[in-house]
């Protein structure tokens, strides 16, 4: 699938993207169409019907294998949609191991979904024990998110994919880049065998379309994918696939910025009397400030910190600000903010979150591109009215 060769910046611009051939226009055109005529039965142009396959849907998903290096992808409904379509390769009685501090609505289809079709998951803090220590005889998944949501773990892709295949099991390595993306890091040249995007992040990058995206070198693996999402939806609609693949053009100039306002951000957040504790991958004060230096090109848009106080001192600053806005999700060009306690993560078990140190006073930002000045002067306001 993936074509085009060339840097990062070029594929964001080219790859996937051919001139129209009966008009010219340099622009994918949006095929709004269900159903596509046979000149003989089972003999078309490549196409029979759009759940299946729709043209624009795959110049988005050409784009998004150039984009990760890698050969096979499938844009999706949702990034949740990929993670089911994913699971739906397993069988009852089968096991994954997933890090322990995961997306909110990930966790939720692990224990509230596939639990009941007898699929167990063990959540693990790979960043301080080994995959050996959680693996079982049924392993057949291994999901890593790195960075992780909220807490930014970043988790060693090479060491957990190398103990992954000595496994007799040999199970699927899974690594949502999600946070990184694929300008800021590379899954697939790292061994993993399936990288997963919620596209609605920043690839998309302008908060309009929710999407995902599944991208693998596995030709086998993929036939696998592709025939699941075939057999029970969950494709994005032709509009949709437009609007991701317009956002992928600007992803290597909105990501530099994204990444250049949140080390500025977070090193200021660590001087300030308001403020606890930051995390952010590119402060020597990361736990795993080396790991990430090794394997991400940088470090990314999201920081979270913990502001001093309570739940009430946590509210008073998310009340106040007015740059950054208080939503879920992340990785549009605007600032967002986020109380995962009560927001993205409000699904994870009160006592879950409390063990992964999810507390009241945990805030998330998702850096835009703004003006820092103009972001750093919203913070400064609402964190002193938070005190």
């Amino acid at each position: 699938m993936s074509e085009k060769k060339g840097r990062f910046e070029t594929l964001a611009v080219h790859a996937g993207v051919k001139p129209d051939p009966s008009t010219g226009a340099i622009m994918t055109p949006i095929f709004a169409t269900s159903t596509y005529v046979q000149v003989s039965p089972g003999k078309h142009q490549g196409y029979d019907y759009s759940r299946t396959h729709n043209p624009t849907r795959t110049a988005l998903e050409t784009s998004l294998a150039a984009l990760e290096g890698g050969k096979h992808a499938l844009a999706l409904s949702s990034g949740c949609t990929g993670t089911d379509i994913l699971m739906h390769l397993l069988e009852v009685g089968d096991h994954v191991v997933s890090v322990d501090d995961v997306y909110g609505g990930t966790s939720r289809l692990f224990r509230t979904i596939w639990a009941k079709h007898g699929v167990e998951t063990s959540f693990a803090d790979l960043t301080s024990r080994p995959l050996t220590d959680f693996a079982t005889s049924k392993t057949k998944m291994v999901w890593i998110e790195t960075p992780t949501n909220p807490l930014l773990k970043i988790i060693d892709i090479e060491k957990v994919v190398a103990a992954a295949k000595k496994l007799p099991t040999k199970p699927i390595v899974v690594v949502d880049n999600t946070f990184a993306s694929p300008y800021y890091q590379s899954p697939l040249e790292l061994g993993a065998d399936v990288v997963l995007h919620s596209t609605t992040k920043y690839i998309n990058g302008h908060s309009d379309v929710v999407g995902g995206a599944v991208i693998t070198n596995d030709q086998s693996l993929l036939s696998r994918l592709h025939h699941i999402q075939n057999s029970i939806g969950g494709v994005p609609g032709p509009f949709d696939a437009f609007l991701v693949l317009r956002g992928i053009k600007t992803l290597a100039l909105r990501m530099k910025r994204h990444g250049e306002n949140a080390f500025e951000l977070a090193k200021w957040l660590e001087q300030h009397p308001a403020v606890d504790k930051v995390l952010y991958p590119g402060l020597e004060s990361h736990p795993q400030h080396a790991i990430a230096k090794k394997q991400m090109k940088g470090f990314g848009g999201m920081i979270t910190f913990f502001i001093k106080g309570n739940l009430e001192n946590a509210r008073k600053f998310l009340e106040a600000v007015k740059v950054f806005a208080l939503a879920e999700s992340l990785g549009g060009v605007e600032s967002l903010v986020d109380h995962p306690a009560i927001m993205t993560h409000a699904s994870i078990p009160a006592e879950t979150r409390k063990a992964l140190g999810i507390s009241d006073n945990l805030i998330r930002l998702s850096v835009g591109i703004e003006a820092i000045e103009d972001l750093k002067e919203d913070l400064d306001n609402a964190l002193k009215l938070s005190q």
